[in-house]
């Protein structure tokens, strides 16, 4: 498990937590880049809009094995959530030049399930080994 306090500086903690993971789960290089992308994205939202950069609050990255060819990282902030069957589709037009409002995009294109759970205050990513 990793435990981070909401500074965006944190998110650099992301990598070396992937890095030991590689060789217990037999991670691929192309898998590597894929969980490192959307673990860096699921906490950089957590931190960011979760709990609002607010140090006093944690984000907590827990991974678990859930089936011999399948783990699940689950990413969860102290915030109140949020609708994430709204999210605006980052590919439309009108988005294509805003800044930020990728993160959930870029999950849901390099994982092969996102879960939300806890009103979104939990999201969980799931890659097949």
């Amino acid at each position: 498990m990793l435990r981070l306090s909401s500074n965006p500086k944190n998110v650099e903690c992301v990598e070396p937590f992937v890095e030991k993971l590689v060789e217990k789960y037999k991670i691929t290089p192309d898998m590597y880049g894929n969980i490192l992308i959307s673990l860096t994205e699921a906490v950089n939202n957590a931190i960011r809009h979760g709990n609002g950069e607010d140090e006093n609050k944690t984000v907590q990255v827990s991974i678990q094995q859930v089936s011999k060819n399948k783990i699940a990282f689950q990413v969860t902030d102290e915030g109140p959530g949020f609708d994430y069957e709204s999210v605006p589709d980052p590919t439309l037009p009108e988005n294509l030049l805003k800044i930020g409002g990728r993160g959930v995009f870029l999950m849901r294109q390099l994982c092969d399930n996102v879960l939300y759970h806890n009103n979104g205050s939990t999201v969980e990513i799931q890659f097949n080994l």
